[in-house]
């Protein structure tokens, strides 16, 4: 039997839905990524042609990647028996993910579909997995 499973995503949470023979299995993977973080002493430098920043943001960059990499490191661990995966969600955050899946050179999951989709609640995310395996 293959195992599908549908991933919304975006930088918060990821919702992994598992579709079983008359069920689903439904986890939530929370995510740690800022999405503006102050550092305390920050300040722009300003020059005469444009505006500089200092090394902060060098650093919040580096810090935001991290905290990227551990979000879909996490998520791909869910994924450990599954087969099949569709990727869904309204951020740019299941590009990366499909990326980060492609990167990783795993066997599994087979990435069957990247769609754009708007937020949804947790319902309507089962009902467009299971309509995506199973359409009438």
């Amino acid at each position: 039997m293959i195992r599908k499973a549908g991933i919304w995503i975006d930088t918060k949470k990821a919702v992994i839905i598992f579709l079983k023979k008359n069920s689903e299995v439904i986890k939530v993977v929370n995510s740690l990524i800022e999405g503006r973080e102050r550092i305390p002493g920050e300040k722009k430098l300003f020059s005469k042609f444009n505006v500089q920043f200092s090394n902060t943001e060098q650093k919040k960059e580096k810090h935001k990647e991290h905290d990227v990499k551990i979000y879909l490191e996490n998520v791909v661990n869910e994924l450990k028996n599954t087969d099949e995966v569709v990727l869904f969600g309204p951020a740019e955050m299941k590009k990366e993910l499909e990326n980060f899946l492609l990167k990783t050179a795993l066997p599994k999951p087979i990435i069957k579909r990247v769609e754009a989709t708007d937020s949804m609640t947790r319902n309507q995310m089962v009902a467009w997995v299971k309509n995506f395996y199973n359409p009438k």
